[in-house]
């Protein structure tokens, strides 16, 4: 290798790892704000929305180490936002009746077919798994009313 070459290779990797660091000074909201009640369920139900769904559907997100490393935070933070508009249970108790048990219904819907919790969270949070018992117990949650 030329020295030529050696001296723009070093000075990319001087550029890759300043623009590295800069990035870390990009905020990211990583909030939990008070809510203002949850689902009145049952505690099994409660226990399954806790450890499967709460990280990115309520205001009590636990943030990850990687939550506060750029480009990843950006990436958490966006889901978690994403997540809280669709669907916030520490919001639950503002809602209508009428709009929980369409809420219900959908949790029902998406959990069934597989769409939640989504497939790379599970990989990075591997008790969020559903097993077929926690399928079971939110089936009968979320059909309330039918």
């Amino acid at each position: 290798m030329s020295l030529g070459l050696l001296r723009h290779w070093k000075k990319a990797l001087l550029l890759l790892a300043l623009a590295a660091i800069g990035i870390q000074l990009v905020p990211v909201a990583r909030t939990n704000p008070a809510g203002r009640g949850e689902p009145d369920a049952p505690p099994e139900v409660r226990s399954v929305l806790r450890r499967a769904c709460y990280d990115c559907h309520s205001n009590e997100t636990r943030w990850p180490w990687y939550a506060y490393v750029a480009p990843v935070s950006w990436l958490v933070g966006s889901d978690v936002e994403e997540g809280r508009q669709e669907l916030n249970f520490s919001e639950w108790a503002a809602l209508s009746a009428k709009r929980q048990e369409k809420r219900r219904k959908r949790i029902g819907r998406e959990v069934t077919a597989g769409d939640m919790p989504p497939w790379y969270y599970v990989t990075m949070h591997p008790a969020a798994r559903l097993a077929a018992e926690d399928l079971k117990t939110l089936a009968s949650w979320t059909s309330v009313g039918e």
